[in-house]
């Protein structure tokens, strides 16, 4: 097998290993949420004690990166594709981060309907999950202009944010709502809100591997 190949095997199994991480954060994330609308405390619980999962997931990713550039010497676009993916696992993990958080918050609230607190929050959940996925899925396919409608996408997270925001201070005003209950909640939009800007980074990172450029500056 030509040098070649193997190096190209080893990426095919660099981007697989990273499709299994984003995997099993989405279906943390699902698990997370399923288990608030069915009010699956155990769930919730076993849930924590998965954190590790994502944790060595991160440290299998890093190593394949680390052994790709030390042992293969990738250049040009190979080394790009590299590069990213070593930016692009730690995201994947800070979102992982963020849903063990907001776990923690849910099970503070005791397992309150969130919808109760802002009609806008349910339309966040869901947008911020498909905004992660849709980001992940663009990085692995390589395809620059689908990464730059993610990365516009934000704007429709951050209104969303807004929106919940402003539902939680007339409730504050209002005396509706428990004021404890409304700084969490508002502590979980933000939570959601940072997958967001996670989603856009993992976007940005596959406008690197095709063009050398983050965020308008060349970097290699």
């Amino acid at each position: 097998m030509s040098p070649r190949t193997v190096f190209e095997q080893e990426l095919k199994e660099l981007r697989e290993e990273l499709k299994k991480m984003c995997f099993q954060v989405e279906a943390v994330y699902d698990k997370l949420f399923q288990a608030l609308e069915k009010q699956d405390k155990a769930s919730l619980l076993e849930l924590l004690e998965q954190d590790s999962i994502v944790k060595d997931m991160e440290k299998k990713v890093e190593y394949r990166c680390l052994s790709l550039i030390t042992k293969q010497h990738p250049i040009a676009r190979d080394l790009r594709m590299v590069s990213a993916s070593l930016k692009v696992v730690t995201d994947i993990k800070r979102v992982g981060d963020q849903v063990t958080d907001m776990a923690e918050l849910i099970l503070r609230m005791q397992m309150k309907d969130l919808s109760q607190f802002s009609q806008y929050l349910p339309e966040m959940i869901t947008a911020t999950k498909e905004m992660f996925g849709d980001a992940v899925d663009v990085f692995l396919r390589r395809d620059k202009e689908a990464a730059e409608t993610v990365i516009a996408g934000d704007d429709r997270i951050d209104d969303l944010f807004n929106l919940v925001k402003e539902d939680l201070v007339e409730l504050l005003r209002t005396e509706k709502a428990n004021a404890d209950d409304c700084i969490d909640v508002l502590m979980l939009a933000k939570h959601l809100e940072k997958i967001g800007d996670h989603a856009v980074n993992v976007a940005e990172w596959e406008i690197f591997q095709e063009t050398g450029n983050m965020r308008d500056t060349r970097l290699l």
